[in-house]
């Protein structure tokens, strides 16, 4: 890997995110909800910010790919952690977020070292998940700033949206796991008949 893709815009951009998180869960800890809130928005944009940029400037590179999801869990789910802790999330959904996580980290891991297969770009259903992640977040911060019904009601719609994408996305990885290993055990045979140079 070269170091010039450390130095790219977009993962600069990911990396900073990531410095977020910490400032975060200080003002979280300390109870100041709308500086969390605030950074907490702020990290978001920068997520939206770093794929556009990536595509603008052509600046797409291995690292980003890798990075992107790393710096999204971190944040997410240390803000699920950090929110049931504080008895703001129901220890439930912080359970199934951080059960399917760890679980497609190791299944990658294995994967990864068993067939060599290294394409975990997240599915729509993937994708959704992350969406109703951050909006349940965003909302039940929301709700500590200011008490009102439509935010409580959105809190619960969406940490809802969360369980259920949870559960859809993690069965969908395991469809596409099965799939893309029943690919790689068709390409073995015409790799095995391949001469090997020594």
């Amino acid at each position: 890997m070269r170091f010039s893709q450390i130095l790219t815009a977009p993962n600069q951009l990911t990396l900073l995110r990531m410095v977020f998180v910490p400032f975060i869960v200080i003002e979280l800890v300390e109870g100041h909800y709308l500086s969390a809130l605030i950074v907490f928005v702020i990290a978001g944009f920068s997520d939206g910010l770093d794929g556009l940029l990536a595509r603008m400037l052509q600046q797409q590179t291995l690292l980003g790919e890798y990075l992107d999801p790393i710096a999204d869990k971190l944040l997410l789910s240390t803000m699920f952690l950090v929110l049931s802790i504080l008895h703001k999330i129901p220890w439930k959904f912080t359970v199934l977020v951080f059960s399917r996580d760890i679980s497609i980290l190791a299944a990658s891991a294995v994967l990864f070292a068993i067939a060599g297969l290294r394409d975990f770009r997240p599915s729509i259903f993937g994708k959704a998940n992350t969406f109703s992640q951050i909006a349940a977040v965003f909302f039940v911060l929301l709700l500590e700033v200011r008490r009102v019904r439509w935010i409580w009601i959105s809190r619960t719609v969406f940490l809802r949206a969360t369980f259920a994408f949870t559960i859809v996305s993690a069965l969908h990885y395991v469809f596409l796991v099965q799939h893309r290993l029943r690919e790689h055990a068709h390409t073995l045979p015409a790799q095995s008949s391949t001469p090997m140079v020594i």
